[in-house]
C-alpha cells in the first residue's frame, strides 16, 4: 500500500508516536502518584480553628454545632463520608461557596470556604498537615477516600435491579411530585381542552403548568403528570434514601407505606379520568390528591415547635 510518509517517514512517525505515548503515560502516572486523599493531612490546624468559629456563626443553625445534622444533613459520620466517597475536594468547596449558607448563598469568600472545609475534615477525624490551597487544580488532586460500605449484591437473572438513591426526599418531591401535582391542580382553573396561546418561554417566569404546551397538548401534559405521580411514588420507598435533614426515610413505617400506596392509587385514578378527558373527573380527584399529600405532610413534614432559625422545623421531619 502506498505510504504518504514513505518507509523512512513511517518509521520516524512510529518512533515519534511511541515517544509521545511513553511521555503521556509517564505524565499520567506521575500525576496519579501525586494525588492525595483527605487522610493525607491536607489542611492546617490554623485553618480548622478559623473554620470552627466561622461554622458556629454561619452553619451551626442548620447543621448543628457538632455537625451531626439538624435542618440540614450531617457533615460528619458515615452518611457524609458515603455521600462524598471518591469525590474531589473541589466539589465540596465549590458547592459550599455557591450554595451556602442556604439563606445567603454565595456570600462566603473562597478562603472562608477553605477554612470551613478544614473544620469539617477536622471534626471528621481526618489528620491535619499542610495548609489547604484554595485553587481548583490543587483541590481536584485531593479526594475523599473510597466508600467502605459493602457493594450491593448482584441481581439474580430476571430480577429488577435496584439503583441507589441520588436525591434526598425533598429533592424528589420538588423535582417530580410537586410540578406534576401542580399540573393536575391547574385543571381546576384552566380547561386542558380549551385553545390557548403557545407558551413562550421568553415571556414572564417559567411555568411548570404550561411549559411544553408547544410540544404536547394540554391533555397529554395531564396524562404525563398523572403517570409521573403513580410511577414516582414508589421512589419514596427506595432503601437508604435520606430526608433533607439527613435522617433516614421511614420506609418501614406502616403509615409511610400506606401514604405511598395511596399516592400510587391516586395517580392511577387521575390517569383514568385524564384518558377520558373529563375536567369534572379531574376536579373531583384533585381533592383526593390534595388529601394524599396533606395526610403524609401532617405526620412527617409539618412539624410544630419551630425556632427563628428553623421556623418550619425541618430538623424534625420524617418522624412522627
Amino acid at each position: 500500500m502506498f505510504s504518504l510518509f514513505g518507509h523512512s517517514g513511517a518509521r520516524a512517525l512510529g518512533a515519534a508516536l511511541f515517544a509521545y505515548c511513553f511521555c503521556v503515560t509517564f505524565s499520567l502516572t506521575g500525576q496519579a502518584g501525586q494525588s492525595k486523599t483527605t487522610k493525607d493531612g491536607v489542611f492546617s490546624s490554623a485553618q480548622a480553628m478559623r473554620g470552627d468559629a466561622l461554622f458556629t456563626d454561619k452553619c451551626a443553625k442548620c447543621h448543628d454545632a457538632s455537625l451531626k445534622g439538624g435542618v440540614g444533613p450531617p457533615l460528619t459520620g458515615d452518611v457524609f463520608n458515603s455521600n462524598w466517597a471518591d469525590a474531589p475536594l473541589s466539589t465540596l468547596v465549590n458547592k459550599i461557596q455557591r450554595t451556602m449558607p442556604q439563606d445567603a448563598p454565595g456570600t462566603l469568600n473562597r478562603d472562608q470556604v477553605i477554612d470551613l472545609v478544614a473544620h469539617i475534615l477536622d471534626v471528621g477525624k481526618y489528620p491535619a498537615g499542610t495548609a489547604l490551597a484554595n485553587d481548583d487544580p490543587s483541590l481536584k488532586a485531593i479526594s475523599f477516600p473510597p466508600s467502605t460500605a459493602p457493594a450491593p449484591a448482584a441481581a439474580d437473572a430476571g430480577s429488577v435491579h435496584a439503583f441507589p438513591p441520588v436525591g434526598n426526599m425533598a429533592q424528589v418531591m420538588r423535582g417530580i411530585l410537586f410540578p406534576s401535582s401542580n399540573i393536575i391542580f391547574n385543571v381546576q382553573a384552566e380547561d386542558p381542552g380549551a385553545p390557548r396561546a403557545i407558551y413562550d418561554q421568553g415571556k414572564g417566569g417559567f411555568s411548570w403548568a404550561t411549559w411544553g404546551a408547544g410540544i404536547y397538548s394540554q391533555w397529554e401534559m395531564v396524562d404525563y403528570a398523572a403517570i409521573a405521580i403513580a410511577e414516582a411514588a414508589p421512589l419514596l420507598m427506595v432503601p437508604n434514601r435520606r430526608c433533607e435533614n439527613g435522617k433516614p426515610v421511614p420506609i418501614t413505617d406502616p403509615e409511610w407505606i400506606k401514604a405511598t400506596n395511596d399516592l400510587v392509587e391516586t395517580g392511577k385514578a387521575i390517569y383514568k379520568w385524564s384518558q377520558g378527558r373529563s375536567v369534572e373527573g379531574i376536579d373531583d380527584i384533585s381533592g383526593q390528591l390534595a388529601d394524599a399529600c396533606l395526610n403524609c405532610h401532617v405526620v412527617y413534614r409539618d412539624k410544630p415547635g419551630g425556632t427563628p432559625a428553623d421556623p418550619s422545623n425541618k430538623a424534625a421531619r420524617c418522624f412522627k
